[in-house]
């Protein structure tokens, strides 16, 4: 197995992890891994009465940079212009109150939730 299949693997282990963590905490699964050319939305969620987008970020190691810290403002853009386009062709969730969180999984399965991660 490569290096990039491993990473692949990890990365699907996180989001599986996140979506059962998310859902234990009373939210509701929309889709998951919604990709189009902007970019790709890891889970979109309902949590109450707000549409929210969930980055899924896994750090296997946290010495230079903790998962959370690594959705910049780059990676914030994409995330909302991913958004933008899948609230086209969901005109029924197109008036909800969007949220962006992040949920970081660590190698040790430890998980951090940053609840309303950045603003639109």
């Amino acid at each position: 197995m490569t290096i990039l299949q491993r990473r692949g693997e990890s990365g699907r282990r996180a989001e599986a992890q996140a979506q059962r963590y998310l859902e234990a905490h009373g939210l509701g699964l929309v889709t998951s891994n919604y990709r189009c050319r902007s970019g790709e939305l890891d889970l979109v969620m309902f949590d109450k009465e707000a549409l929210v987008i969930v980055e899924v970020r896994y750090r296997s190691r946290s010495e230079f940079m903790r998962a959370e810290e690594s959705v910049d403002w780059r990676k914030q853009a994409r995330l909302i212009r991913a958004t933008e386009h899948f609230l086209l062709g969901r005109r029924d969730l197109s008036e909800m109150p969007v949220r962006f969180d992040v949920l970081a999984v660590a190698g040790d399965g430890a998980v951090t939730w940053i609840r309303d991660a950045f603003q639109t």
